[in-house]
């Protein structure tokens, strides 16, 4: 064990609100404070993010230092005396929500990340109604070139977590600073449309926005919020295992999200996973079995012949004929002349029982799996 690292796992104390908390050194006071359930509210700091401390939201006063001081950036030390709601602490947050609402829109009501918007919830706890500050009249242009993703510069705060997400988890780098002062946003290398600019589509900034700048373009129905159900599962479209949530009304997904605790992805998803969901109620998708028909007054052709007219059937009916089919076929030619393509989208146990199947009740060695979406 180094030096560095002894250090670092080093034990020591700090008080929090009059609370003694026992805490890691090296560790910041935000995440000493959310590891004690002490909540510091925060909008440019995400906990898979590196630490900015550009919006001044999370800050609090400490002992023996100066003013207020943001706790996303400022590491603990042994006896350290914190305090996260004083006067002080709660008007130096006001000062920094009013004037990121001084440019930003108040038409919260019509925006389509309003009651999930976090600027907007922490402007409610703070009771923050009106800035005090002249308001930026100013309207930006929509970029809605991206087919998937809207990116609205209006409702932008600069909290850059967008690009970090981008380069840091998806590490593909697209968005950046452009400008300076108030002619600051975020953009792409030379203004260019994103899916141009190396843009993989897989959503991560729009899901770690924490206002309505960056949305999806994918139209989602006005539900009340309590009428949405989240089911927890598996996504279909490859075998890595991503957990997804689906959030579904009237037996219809309109969103898909993945929870940060996921084992297998920590909450990133790829463009398929997170907006490849259409296809679930879609109306050309089948929900009952085919069985191809020869139609009527067509002579004795042979079945290669037939034109693809189809009927309805029901499972029991449509597996005893794959059945019969496969065991004519087997008698016919042989097992070698059977194979099965299993498919990602199942489960490794079906896929398990699939290839179980191939082997010893078609007795083929005959069977590929389509990983490779």
């Amino acid at each position: 064990m180094t030096v560095a690292t002894a250090t670092q796992e080093k034990t020591i104390t700090v008080n929090i609100d009059g609370q003694a908390v026992e805490a890691l050194s090296g560790a910041t006071i935000l995440e000493v404070a959310r590891e004690a359930g002490i909540r510091i509210p925060t909008l440019c700091h995400h906990p898979r993010l590196s630490v900015v401390g550009s919006c001044r939201v999370c800050m609090v006063t400490v002992e023996g230092m100066k003013g207020v001081v943001p706790a996303c950036a400022t590491p603990v030390r042994d006896g350290m005396v914190i305090k996260t709601d004083t006067p002080e602490v709660l008007a130096a947050r006001r000062m920094a929500v009013e004037l990121l609402l001084s440019t930003h829109p108040l038409d919260c009501e019509d925006c389509e990340s309003s009651g999930k918007c976090e600027l907007q919830a922490l402007a409610i706890e703070l009771e923050v109604e009106e800035p005090r500050f002249g308001r930026s009249l100013e309207k930006k242009p929509v970029d809605d070139r991206h087919p998937f993703l809207l990116h609205d510069h209006n409702k932008c705060i600069l909290c850059s977590r967008c690009v970090r997400a981008c380069r840091e988890i998806a590490v593909n780098d697209v968005w950046c600073f452009s400008g300076r002062s108030s002619g600051a946003s975020i953009a792409t290398f030379f203004d260019k449309p994103m899916e141009n600019a190396g843009c993989l589509s897989c959503g991560e900034c729009v899901s770690l926005c924490p206002t309505g700048a960056l949305t999806t373009k994918l139209e989602k129905p006005v539900v009340p919020s309590g009428e949405v159900r989240v089911t927890r599962t598996t996504c279909p479209w490859c075998g890595v295992g991503c957990t997804i949530d689906l959030h579904t009304a009237g037996n219809k997904i309109i969103e898909v999200t993945s929870p940060p605790e996921a084992p297998a992805n920590k909450g990133s998803l790829c463009v398929k996973g997170r907006y490849g969901y259409e296809f679930v109620n879609h109306p050309s998708r089948l929900t009952k079995p085919l069985i191809r028909v020869k139609p009527k007054g067509e002579g004795n052709y042979h079945e290669e012949t037939w034109h693809m007219d189809f009927r309805e059937a029901s499972w029991n009916e449509a597996l005893n004929l794959v059945a019969q089919r496969l065991a004519e076929i087997k008698e016919k030619s042989g097992p070698e002349s059977l194979a099965g393509f299993s498919s990602a989208k199942t489960t490794n146990e079906d896929n398990y029982v699939m290839q179980r199947f191939v082997r010893q009740v078609l007795g083929s060695n005959n069977i590929d799996h389509c990983a490779r979406l």
